[in-house]
């Protein structure tokens, strides 16, 4: 499965056991379509993991538009009052950047030499 959308926000890292680290974010992804000869847009909030590096949460910052390859899941969870609940998330196996990281551009510790393994390539940087 795949989408693109612009992130809402910036992506944050959390720590799931004590080695490791999963990045998550939140995309917004727009449908445009035409019901009864009008024009009508929605958009869908799309909560998303990244379990193969935490470096890429420096890249992904608030308005950066991603494309994104990977499959939903659906997560268990209990809530406060101790009923069971789940919610849908999209579990991110690819991530091309479509646009600049705003961040990419002021991080002084960003890869700048092409034989560099870890260089950073704006826009349309793939990570899998």
């Amino acid at each position: 499965m795949e989408i693109t959308g612009r992130l809402v926000a910036n992506a944050t890292v959390r720590a799931v056991n004590a080695d490791k680290n999963v990045t998550g974010f939140r995309v917004a992804v727009n449908r445009r379509y035409k019901s009864q000869g009008e024009q009508k847009e929605e958009t869908a909030f799309v909560d998303c993991t990244y379990w193969r590096g935490e470096n890429i949460a420096t890249y992904l910052t608030k308005g950066m538009i991603v494309h994104l390859s990977g499959f939903m899941t659906a997560e268990p969870w209990v809530n406060k009052d101790g009923e069971p609940m789940a919610s849908l998330k999209f579990r991110t196996d690819e991530i091309t950047m479509l646009t600049k990281s705003s961040k990419s551009q002021s991080d002084k510790n960003a890869p700048k030499q092409a034989g560099d393994k870890n260089k950073v390539v704006q826009p349309s940087q793939q990570f899998n």
